[in-house]
């Protein structure tokens, strides 16, 4: 059976609809970065996440190529994560969307290494005829962090980050968002095929203690 992230580590991508503390370990993505409205049709963000997913799926397949990975097993392509903000906004605005700095990012099985994730984002860029070279090979140690299950529209995820920040005053936490540390959202739900109001995304913000 195909190893999936969403299973072996359920802390991370399957929190409780109440805010709770968590530390999250060092993890490798590809990752593509930009900024603008990711509704826009055809926009910077929308060509960014056919990147990744180029890139994702060609180091899933290659057991079926002459590249060999050292260390392979098959494996579930994690689902699409994000990282925010805006620049000189405490928080977030979700009415200027225009605002967005972002860097969308897959997780990476372990065992791909640099080496092999820049022999996939050549052979993608082939493969599927699209330049892929904005690509790159992320590290992120979030660290201490709270986190919660947001259910519904992304644009009213104000709700769940205000309960969040609720359960850090009365828990002895604070947040430590800055320029490192930043907005994390994990998309456990496909708008294109589910409504709104039912739309599973993690949230996560890195934190210190008071």
């Amino acid at each position: 059976m195909a190893f999936d992230f969403k299973k072996e580590y359920k802390e991370f991508y399957f929190p409780n609809n109440k805010p709770e503390i968590v530390s999250v370990p060092p993890a490798n993505y590809i990752a593509v970065r930009g900024s603008g409205d990711p509704n826009e049709e055809g926009g910077a963000y929308q060509k960014a996440v056919g990147i990744l997913y180029a890139v994702a799926y060609t180091l899933k397949m290659s057991y079926k190529t002459d590249y060999r990975i050292k260390g392979f097993y098959e494996y579930v392509v994690p689902p699409l994560e994000g990282f925010w903000w805006q620049d000189g906004i405490d928080g977030v605005n979700y009415a200027d969307k225009s605002a967005f700095n972002w860097i969308s990012v897959i997780r990476l099985p372990d065992f791909v290494t640099r080496e092999d994730f820049d022999w996939a984002v050549r052979m993608a860029g082939t493969k599927k005829k699209k330049d892929c070279s904005s690509a790159e090979f992320l590290t992120v140690e979030e660290g201490l962090c709270v986190q919660m299950m947001h259910t519904g529209s992304y644009d009213d995820e104000p709700a769940s980050v205000a309960l969040m920040n609720e359960y850090l005053e009365h828990n002895g936490y604070e947040n430590d968002l800055n320029a490192e540390r930043l907005h994390h959202e994990i998309y456990l739900s496909d708008p294109r095929k589910c409504s709104p109001d039912k739309m599973k995304t993690v949230i996560r913000h890195p934190v210190k203690k008071l």
